[in-house]
């Protein structure tokens, strides 16, 4: 199965998805304009953190026709995938950027499904960095992160398509291309591989 990414050309897509610590994960990079063009059935396509919601709006029907063919769609976080993607419902949150300042601070992350394949090797402080929102996934998803009100981060949906949705209110790729914040760089350097080995 083929990895195909978006990129906007901002400066952290063009870090993350070109730089060389994980320019191998993916098969191929395209605009979200291409989307349409591009994709071939099979594929898995990537969104990554903070991608213009303004550009991927309009290709919201040839991603609904990628899920109807059984595609996989990931969308990663602060992409306003509720509105290009089916069956999301999404929570925004204010954001504490410096909620590690506090004595005892604990954001309250926690991996639901640590048995998951893409979970091998994260730990709690691998998915901890800030809090943007929260999902409400339909009956029958996969949770594999909850914040400590047991409200969904990150989960699969194989049950609203025909295809496979992963979504995350998580930004790594902005964090990691902006060179703030360790823990995102931890996440990833586990994620992307565990990613290419669970679409096999």
């Amino acid at each position: 199965m083929r990895l195909i990414a978006t990129s906007c050309g901002a400066y952290y897509h063009i870090e993350t998805l070109e730089g060389p610590r994980y320019a191998a994960c993916f098969d191929a990079l395209i605009r979200p304009e291409e989307i349409g063009s591009r994709l071939e059935p099979g594929d898995c396509l990537f969104v990554p953190c903070r991608s213009p919601a303004q550009r991927m709006i309009p290709q919201a029907p040839a991603i609904a026709r990628h899920l109807a063919l059984g595609g996989t769609v990931i969308a990663m976080g602060e992409s306003g995938s509720e509105t290009w993607l089916p069956g999301l419902r999404f929570t925004p949150r204010p954001t504490n950027w410096w909620w590690w300042l506090d004595a005892g601070a604990d954001l309250g992350v926690q991996i639901e499904n640590r048995h998951h394949p893409l979970m091998a090797g994260l730990e709690r402080q691998d998915v901890t960095w800030h809090l943007h929102g929260h999902f409400d996934p339909p009956e029958g998803c996969d949770v594999l992160l909850r914040d400590r009100d047991g409200l969904a981060l990150l989960y699969i949906d194989e049950v609203t398509t025909a295809g496979r949705i992963l979504v995350t209110s998580l930004d790594p790729v902005y964090h990691h291309g902006s060179h703030f914040m360790p823990a995102t760089t931890r996440f990833l350097d586990r994620f992307l591989p565990n990613l290419r080995r669970w679409l096999g």
